[in-house]
């Protein structure tokens, strides 16, 4: 890792309700993404992905970048932000163009999207991408780039990725605050997916689901890009509540039982076995836990049963978000599961029998340098956000209308126009 020459380094930030994390990555000079830093720590100042408190958000976004920069030995001056709440949606923009069957050029492409980049409706939200997913000549579809191909009609597929304004603006403050730069604003789900699906999975078509903390985003993509999106405002913390409520224990015991001995798949043994409310060392400490025995033990039947009984509320919530989309009417379509939520042991088991799809979950791409602790499917947004920034976005937001300037033509220049277009066409 010492040895490597890197050309160019950049930051992100994933500001979750749980955790806040931050990367630095870099790209050598042979072309390989590597990370150079990263760092995470309990969350501050957020609510279901919005701030609540911009002090301590501030506080918590300068602490993890700070924890990046001392592992990476290098500072970071600008970063890519990630983004789950903030009422996040998404929709796709056609817009076509007639060509008149002449030879596509790059300033016709240029010409389209600007075009296409007037047309787009925000409806008074903040657009945070607007970036062409695929284009089409004369009603084909999945074309990548059609410089230099023919066509009668030139069409192109805008995603658009939407969010309310006042949000997004807190998040990019809070960040600011914390003496960086924005480089932009990046929906989880498409962070997420650059990190957990394969080109082929968004080609054939996958539903994601982000299950965080306090936020549940179910996406779809199909036909290589993202098609549609619906936010729950529901997640794991939801689950930590419910085992604090069942057994009258705090917070950090509830989730300290959820991520050692919870399950959402029980077993048969699950009833005789009694599982401690304290960690070790903790004995004594805190209230005694509802149905416990002496030693301030529970029945891990009723943990799972607890468990069982929120995921059941989120997986309907989850079935309805695919239905609505469309997606549950098509037959051998994979489900992914992503976010700290899919760490919970059994949950693929489970969800696949809930929502009747295969299930898998979601893992990080091993990039070098990144550490073990951030393979997790909690930290996918993160890894994603590098991913995504390392491969430079076209956002036709950045795009200049073409200038309408009369250009004089000298002879020699005129003629050797007139001699390309009779190479061209005869």
């Amino acid at each position: 890792m010492a040895a490597t020459r890197i050309s160019k380094v950049f930051g992100a930030v994933n500001i979750g309700s749980f955790r806040i994390s931050a990367i630095i990555a870099g790209i050598s000079e042979s072309g390989e993404l590597v990370v150079l830093g990263s760092g995470h720590r309990a969350s501050q100042g957020i609510k279901r992905g919005f701030v609540t408190d911009m002090a301590a958000a501030t506080y918590a976004v300068r602490d993890a970048i700070e924890r990046a920069e001392r592992m990476a030995d290098v500072s970071v001056q600008k970063v890519w932000i990630g983004c789950s709440g903030a009422g996040l949606a998404s929709r796709l923009q056609p817009f076509d163009a007639e060509i008149g069957g002449r030879r596509i050029e790059q300033e016709d492409i240029d010409q389209l999207l600007v075009a296409a980049r007037d047309a787009i409706q925000p409806d008074g939200r903040m657009v945070l991408h607007a970036q062409p997913a695929q284009y089409r000549l004369d009603g084909a579809h999945g074309v990548g780039d059609p410089c230099g191909l023919h066509a009668e009609r030139l069409g192109v597929d805008i995603h658009v990725m939407l969010a309310d304004g006042a949000p997004i603006r807190n998040l990019t403050e809070a960040v600011q605050s914390a003496h960086l730069e924005v480089e932009a604003v990046v929906g989880s789900p498409i962070a997420a997916g650059q990190a957990c699906l394969s080109p082929e999975e968004r080609d054939l078509g996958v539903a994601l689901v982000e299950f965080g903390a306090e936020v549940t985003n179910v996406s779809l993509y199909a036909g290589g890009m993202l098609r549609d999106m619906i936010s729950n405002p529901i997640g794991s913390a939801d689950i930590t509540d419910a085992i604090a409520s069942a057994f009258g224990i705090r917070r950090y015991q509830a989730e300290r039982l959820k991520c050692v001995n919870g399950s959402a798949i029980a077993s048969p043994h699950d009833h005789r076995e009694m599982i401690p409310v304290n960690a070790p060392g903790e004995e004594g400490t805190g209230p005694i836990a509802r149905h416990a025995d002496d030693k301030n033990r529970i029945p891990r039947a009723e943990l799972i049963g607890v468990i069982t009984g929120q995921l059941g509320m989120l997986m309907e919530e989850v079935s309805k978000a695919l239905k609505v989309m469309q997606f549950s009417s098509q037959r051998g379509k994979q489900v992914v599961f992503t976010g700290g939520g899919a760490e919970l042991v059994g949950l693929a088991d489970y969800a696949q029998a809930a929502l009747g799809r295969p299930v898998r979950i979601g893992r990080v791409p091993h990039l070098p340098g990144l550490a073990e602790a951030h393979l997790k499917p909690g930290f996918s947004t993160l890894t994603g956000l590098v991913l995504y920034a390392a491969n430079d976005p076209v956002d036709i937001r950045s795009f200049a209308r073409p200038s309408n300037r009369t250009v004089k033509l000298g002879w020699n220049t005129m003629f050797s126009r007139i001699f390309q277009a009779v190479r061209e066409y005869f």
